[in-house]
């Protein structure tokens, strides 16, 4: 029935701050929609971005900040997903360590964006 995930959400502290993070981390492409609203996209997904000081409906019973754990994954070799987190001054707290993703095993490495959501980046 499901084909593919097309969007999720996150709630954040700052918009602007979370979009300058996962482009220049990640590599992902700002985008802007809507009446304004903020996201970042890659591949065929986006992340909406909502404020946390003016969540917009409909949302999650909970949303909160810090409060998600996502896996991206990659075609880089993990050494230069490494790099690039050094070079970004964003800390490993994980990793590489080897995991089972949806497709079978991966390499992985941890670590937090600026509201603390564990980010997870994998390499089948």
């Amino acid at each position: 029935m499901i084909e593919r995930l097309d969007h999720l959400v996150l709630t954040v502290a700052d918009v602007e701050r979370t979009v300058e993070f996962y482009e220049q981390v990640l590599g992902m492409r700002p985008v802007t929609f809507g009446d304004g609203r903020r996201a970042v996209a890659f591949g065929q997904q986006k992340i909406n971005l909502h404020p946390a000081s003016e969540p917009i409906d409909p949302k999650a019973a909970h949303p909160t900040p810090g409060s998600a754990d996502l896996c991206f994954v990659t075609t880089q070799p993990v050494d230069a997903v490494l790099a690039r987190l050094d070079a970004r001054g964003v800390a490993v707290e994980e990793g590489p360590v080897e995991r089972t993703g949806a497709l079978g095993p991966m390499t992985s490495v941890y670590f937090r964006d600026p509201d603390r959501n564990l980010i997870e980046v994998s390499r089948y």
